[in-house]
């Protein structure tokens, strides 16, 4: 499978300020594949070592951090370990945070070595150490975007569409990629959904695997613990993925625990980037995120396909929807948007809500393209009410012109400052 993210990994190996890297990202999303299937083949030797599996590796990073005592003990557990020559990997660093605490050191003493980590929970480990600001990279992973299934799915002449001006794309052919898109909704990013669909055919095997996904998800609540009830978290991940589109209220997350646990749920399943909390903003100016309010906000999944299954969505009702935006009330539509800008973007996601009392306007998402801010809409059809849309344009002059993601093909509107565009174009939207 082709990962975007590979350039990414390949530009910090060549680098000549490259640190240790860190690559985040919540399980299964493919961290451990791009290290051992992708980059360890940029190198004469490759060494992993998994600190979830191997405990008794954790002794050596309890005393001295120094690499020339930690490198030799680890060179007689797993092989010879050459500065520039091999590739070591730590994979789960998690389970052992004095390890992240040694990368430092790493840097500073041994910047020759190519030292990878990846894991995920990592912000609970960051909660016991100190963090090594300044000499450590990061890379972030997110599942698969629309564009990497299609070339996992051998469509690549239909991936390269989409990276096109809409404007001179064929309507038939827009209407091919919004036909695929259906599917998507269903198998979603996560890289073991899209091989077994691509190697059995079957949506059915696939749901499966997503099952499998989500138990091992809740499997690991149990590792909050001591921070939270976990059948709030347990709650609040399905809540959370049935409202969608939707701005939230703690107090509503769970109506078994009070709002402040449910509070606290929800933080913890952002830190584990298992969703995405979506504040509100005034888009008069940048950084979206300097007029954010934290008390007004809507959430995001992981990834697609994880939602559609924790939801049990009848996938042989939704699929003979001929409109993607009828599926599951708009809300897959929504999060399709959301996953793919901000694995674009790999940044924050904002929403605008009119601030008056009352008032019910609202635009799905804020994106920042060459310096300028365009309101999002994801609407069904060409027609309908763009109210909140209109409002929000002639309110703030700044933002050029409105975008509109629908499961139609592209047009223009100049006089209402509008653009239409089909739905797949969402990852293309932002800078």
């Amino acid at each position: 499978m082709k990962r975007v993210v590979g350039k990414k990994i390949l530009e910090w190996k060549n680098s000549n300020r490259r640190k240790p890297l860190i690559i985040r990202g919540a399980r299964q999303v493919g961290k451990t594949w791009l290290v051992e299937s992708f980059l360890a083949r940029e190198f004469e030797s490759f060494v992993k070592i998994d600190l979830e599996k191997r405990h008794d590796i954790h002794n050596y990073f309890d005393g001295n951090l120094d690499p020339k005592t930690i490198l030799p003990l680890l060179e007689l557990e797993a092989g010879r370990i050459v500065p520039g020559k091999t590739l070591l990997f730590l994979d789960e660093i998690q389970a052992c945070p004095r390890a992240i605490m040694a990368l430092r050191y790493f840097y500073e003493q041994l910047p020759e070595l190519h030292i990878v980590a990846a894991g995920s929970l990592l912000e609970f480990a960051f909660g016991e150490i100190s963090i090594p600001v300044g000499r450590i990279q990061y890379l972030h992973m997110h599942p698969m975007t629309f564009y990497e299934y299609l070339l996992a799915m051998d469509k690549e002449q239909m991936a390269e569409y989409i990276l096109k001006p809409q404007s001179g794309i064929p309507e038939e052919i827009q209407k091919k990629i919004l036909f695929e898109l259906r599917n998507y909704f269903f198998i979603g990013g996560m890289p073991e959904c899209v091989k077994t669909y691509n190697d059995t055919g079957s949506i059915v095997e696939t749901f499966k695997v997503q099952s499998e996904i989500l138990d091992t998800y809740r499997d690991d609540f149990s590792k909050y613990k001591p921070h939270v009830d976990i059948t709030c978290l347990d709650a609040v991940f399905l809540n959370v993925a049935k409202s969608v589109g939707e701005q939230l209220k703690y107090s509503r997350l769970s109506n078994t625990h009070s709002s402040q646990m449910n509070h606290k749920a929800f933080d913890l399943l952002v830190k584990a980037r298992l969703i995405t909390k979506i504040p509100a903003s005034d888009p008069s100016g940048l950084p979206l995120g300097a007029t954010a309010n934290q008390k007004k906000f809507k959430a995001a999944m992981l990834d697609i396909g994880l939602l559609q299954r924790i939801c049990q969505i009848p996938a042989e009702l939704e699929l003979k929807e001929e409109n993607l935006l009828a599926m599951y009330r708009g809300k897959l539509a929504e999060q399709f948007v959301a996953q793919e800008i901000l694995a674009k973007t790999d940044s924050e996601l904002y929403y605008w809500s009119r601030e008056e009392r009352s008032s019910s306007a609202e635009v799905d998402y804020l994106v920042v393209h060459q310096g300028d801010i365009y309101p999002v809409e994801v609407k069904s059809g060409a027609g309908g009410s763009m109210k909140s849309l209109h409002l929000m344009l002639k309110k703030y002059s700044n933002c050029p012109q409105g975008l509109v993601l629908y499961s139609g093909i592209y047009k223009e509107l100049p006089k209402q400052k509008l653009i239409f565009m089909p739905l797949y174009c969402a990852g293309s939207i932002s800078d």
